[in-house]
């Protein structure tokens, strides 16, 4: 009797003491996933050769060339990758005889910690979590902006049209705006455009502050496009299929330094958006050298073809805009154009390719800004042998409440 109590006294200590360790273990874990934030480990991925880890806190994965995300968009299923462009529009029709100095260049944080072998591609690993697909997809891409009564979108641009643009290029100085909320942006961009208002295509590259796509306030090399206003298309950089990159130097998405600031070294980046003569696709280029890759054809309709315009400048998304409270995000660096002294944004050695693959001064310029007393531009063309282009504005100040 005492034998039998003594064997069913055990065998109730034994099921408390795997329930207590059950308890324990799930408690961990759970604890565990809480700490994660309900994210997935941040793993490399699949396609992989090698990791980067900056000293900015940047991840940069190589990736084969060969598997990169943009062969995922149902445009390029069978797409044969183009390794370099079949001509390259460097040589200007007439150059002018001041040119700047090119020994202040902007470059990328994570160079200083290694780099991509031939063969790969680097690709900025994003913040968001493998399980935030909707999340990463929302970031991707611009929100659209088919509904002009709702204001999201202040720019401050000088543009050229009347005729057929097969490439855009320019200097522009590379700064680190003020951007008062997560969800608004501020970039410096150049970009080739064509269609309506409601349902334009266009390509554009520049630098971005960007908390909602990059989940921080550094200033990083961007780019971007969209077949449709951003309405259901649009990626920036390669979050999602699109862009087809080659280089294995250049990471977009990337943070640039050094960042100019008032009175400092004008640390500038040079881009070129040109339209290849034999297959069509849009390339980027980078400081004159660099071909970091290009958007295809089979993305686009008319802008295949040629861009009804092309423009240089800055634009700020906000939803606080044109009404008060304004949003007091900069554009540039905070302060309104000026020639004299250089200390706002700008863009020098403004030029087009056109149709003939002539690289040259745009024949005819003009200014356009929609927020005139929070974002402005000045186009100097009068005095000077090379046309410039000053923009910026603080956002919300006395005149713009």
């Amino acid at each position: 009797m005492r034998r039998g109590f003594m064997h069913s006294h055990g065998f109730k200590r034994l099921v408390i003491f795997l329930g207590l360790t059950l308890c324990c273990v799930l408690g961990l874990a759970a604890s565990k996933h809480k700490n994660l934030g309900g994210k997935r480990p941040n793993n490399p991925p699949r396609h992989a050769v090698k990791s980067i880890q900056s000293e900015d806190g940047d991840i940069i994965d190589c990736i084969d060339i060969y598997k990169q995300p943009s062969f995922e968009h149902p445009a390029l299923k069978d797409h044969i990758i183009q390794l370099e462009p079949s001509y390259v529009p460097n040589k200007e029709e007439n150059p002018t005889s001041e040119q700047p100095s090119r020994t202040v260049t902007s470059q990328q944080k994570w160079w200083k910690s290694g780099s991509c072998p031939k063969g790969t591609i680097p690709v900025r690993r994003s913040h968001h979590g493998e399980d935030l697909l909707s999340e990463q997809d929302y970031a991707a891409r611009k929100s659209p902006s088919l509904n002009i009564h709702e204001k999201n979108r202040a720019k401050a641009l000088v543009l050229t049209v009347g005729y057929n643009y097969a490439g855009v290029k320019g200097d522009m100085r590379v700064y680190q705006p003020f951007v008062e909320f997560d969800d608004e942006y501020s970039t410096t961009k150049l970009c080739l455009v064509s269609g309506p208002w409601y349902n334009f295509e266009s390509v554009e590259a520049g630098w971005a502050v960007n908390p909602r796509t990059y989940g921080d306030r550094e200033t990083r090399l961007y780019a971007y496009w969209t077949a449709d206003a951003s309405n259901k298309t649009g990626c920036f950089d390669v979050i999602c299929p699109g862009f087809v990159q080659v280089s294995h130097e250049i990471a977009l998405g990337a943070a640039l330094s050094p960042i100019s600031v008032i009175k400092g070294l004008p640390w500038l980046m040079t881009l070129f958006l040109f339209k290849d003569p034999d297959t069509n696709n849009i390339w980027v280029q980078y400081e004159g050298k660099i071909n970091i890759g290009y958007w295809p054809a089979d993305l686009f309709g008319t802008l295949t073809y040629g861009a009804e315009a092309a423009e240089w400048g800055g634009e700020v998304y906000s939803t606080k805009l044109g009404r008060p409270p304004h949003t007091g995000t900069h554009m540039g660096n905070g302060q309104f154009p000026d020639w004299g002294t250089g200390n706002s944004g700008y863009f020098k050695r403004l030029r087009v390719l056109d149709i003939a693959l002539n690289l040259k001064l745009p024949e005819w310029m003009t200014t356009y800004e929609d927020e005139y007393f929070c974002y402005r531009g000045d186009y100097i063309s009068d005095y000077i042998e090379d046309p410039e282009f000053y923009y910026g504005g603080p956002g919300r100040n006395w005149r713009c409440p």
